[in-house]
């Protein structure tokens, strides 16, 4: 076995995760390098200012029903088991890891080193082993990158074995199909196999997180976080699609982190050291931020197609999926936090996309309302962001806003919200970036510049003073008035030139809230499951 190294190697060998008889092992290799080994080996191409662009192939999006916990003493006692949270036997693990691990002999790996978590005293060590140098490119543009000092001494204490060519044999191996992601968190080991889709590397590590982090009493977030000027922090709660990294990179604002949170008694922290955006359609005049980072050399495009002479991209089409994608270092982000750190929040924003076009664009939550809807999780999931979705929107409810990544009972996280909110005063307010004037192929999507407008009116406090009504159908308190904004715009029913149609919308998705809510009547009090539309 050959070594080849720049910076520092650790002296924690790949014995010890049962990997032997590999080729060259590739550690902790640069930016450049990585982008040379991809490049060389055929794995994408460079578009014309310098991002890396792969094609995933059939897995353009995450494949959550090939996702799975190894059940063992710790799961049995602490997992939520349920469609997201399946459980696979520690003997169909160890097949599965030591076909692995043979796939891998006499093949290059590449071996990256970061860590997890901002806050020195949640920090989780990884390690990425994987066959490809794009994955590396990822994990080094997504997580937090080390020093050669820390590289030197560093152990991690969960690994990432990534092997996107590998593919299980469902008859054999018990699996749903050829594409598995196992974590087992005895072995403290993630096994990724049959995808090629990196957002699976990320989203396991925040499944990692979520849970250990609350059961020391941290609350992990699925939400983006900036800060203003005065240190004032506000996050974003939300699904793909639904404009957390887009809303929290604003030119005015600094950007804590745009995806993954933990809140301890110290505030907030990023557990990332990148950004991973939806880049269709990005819109440079709308998106400055974004647009900028996406085009740099270092930054890995997924699926992105590019014009074979000019090599330049093209984020307007969907050719290969919706769900088009590009990792960056957070440094990519001239107003970001380089600690990666905040205090308490100030103000929280639930971000919805309504595909039914029947909720305003802003809502103030008391506590039980915010509660309600952190547990509901609505939103319409987009096309591309999974396997299986197609071109229209999906009303869908995934408690948490992030049910996939949740492994612990959802009242975990929602008492843990419920005392920050509670304790640190918060103001916490919904957001519908989706549909207005009617739904999904009637009406239209919400224009970014009225969001952006409604988002800073309420982080300078204009709102919280605005005159409100209470809408009949949500129990929702909506402004009367928003400095930039129509007043008619605030009003869904009035957007519709059919207030009959509204009205008929409106009692659909409340049916379909209060199904939804049956799940969690033994475990909210009763001013939660009241403070519900249809109660």
């Amino acid at each position: 076995m050959e070594t080849e190294q720049t910076g520092i190697r650790s002296d924690f060998n790949l014995e010890a995760h049962g990997l032997y008889n590999l080729r060259t092992v590739f550690w902790n290799l640069a930016p450049a390098r990585l982008i040379e080994e991809a490049l060389s080996r055929g794995e994408g191409e460079l578009a014309s200012q310098g991002a890396l662009v792969v094609n995933t192939g059939f897995h353009t999006g995450r494949s959550p029903n090939d996702k799975y916990f190894v059940k063992n003493g710790l799961e049995d006692k602490e997992i939520f088991w349920n469609k997201d949270n399946k459980p696979i036997s520690p003997e169909q693990f160890k097949q599965l890891h030591q076909k692995a691990v043979a796939y891998l002999q006499g093949r290059d790996v590449f071996v990256q080193d970061m860590m997890v978590g901002a806050d020195p005293n949640h920090r989780l060590p990884i390690r990425l082993v994987t066959e490809k140098a794009f994955a590396a490119l990822f994990a080094n543009d997504l997580f937090i990158r080390l020093t050669d000092e820390q590289k030197a001494h560093h152990k991690p204490e969960f690994t990432i074995l990534h092997c996107p060519d590998f593919k299980a044999d469902p008859k054999q191996d018990g699996t749903v199909s050829g594409t598995v992601i196992i974590v087992n968190m005895t072995e403290k080991m993630i096994l990724i196999g049959g995808s090629g889709y990196a957002g699976e590397i990320k989203k396991s590590i925040f499944t990692i997180m979520n849970f250990l982090l609350p059961l020391k009493g941290v609350m992990s977030m699925h939400c983006s976080a900036n800060k203003g000027a005065n240190g004032d922090v506000a996050l974003f709660f939300g699904l793909s699609g639904t404009g957390k990294t887009t809303l929290s990179s604003d030119p005015d604002r600094f950007l804590i982190g745009d995806d993954e949170h933990g809140w301890s008694d110290d505030g907030i922290f990023n557990f990332e050291g990148g950004c991973y955006a939806k880049v269709i359609k990005i819109n440079p005049k709308y998106e400055p931020i974004i647009y900028q980072a996406v085009r740099k050399f270092g930054t890995l495009l997924e699926n992105v197609v590019i014009d074979p002479l000019s090599r330049k991209p093209d984020f307007d089409s969907n050719a290969l999926t919706e769900n088009t994608r590009a990792a960056y270092p957070i440094d990519f982000v001239e107003n970001h936090v380089p600690e990666g750190r905040g205090g308490h929040p100030k103000n929280i924003f639930f971000l919805t996309a309504d595909a039914f076009g029947v909720l305003p664009p802003i809502a103030r939550l008391s506590t039980p309302q915010a509660l309600y809807y952190f547990l509901s999780g609505y939103t319409s999931k987009l096309a591309g962001t999974e396997v299986g979705l197609g071109q229209e929107p999906q009303a869908t409810f995934s408690m948490c806003f992030g049910a996939p990544f949740m492994p612990l009972a959802p009242g975990v996280y929602a008492d843990l919200l419920g005392k920050k909110i509670e304790k640190h005063k918060v103001n916490v307010w919904l957001i519908n970036t989706g549909w207005t004037g009617g739904p999904y192929g009637v009406g239209h999507r919400f224009e970014l510049p009225y969001t952006r407008a409604i988002i800073s009116a309420a982080l300078r406090g204009e709102l919280e003073k605005a005159s409100m009504r209470q809408d009949p159908y949500f129990k929702l308190w909506i402004p009367e008035s928003c400095p930039g904004v129509p007043s008619e715009v605030l009003d869904p029913k009035k957007t519709w030139p059919d207030p009959d149609a509204y009205e008929k919308q409106a009692g659909d998705l409340i049916k379909r809230f209060t199904k939804n809510f049956e799940q969690f009547k033994q475990i909210v009090t009763e001013e939660i499951y009241l403070a519900g539309p249809g109660h």
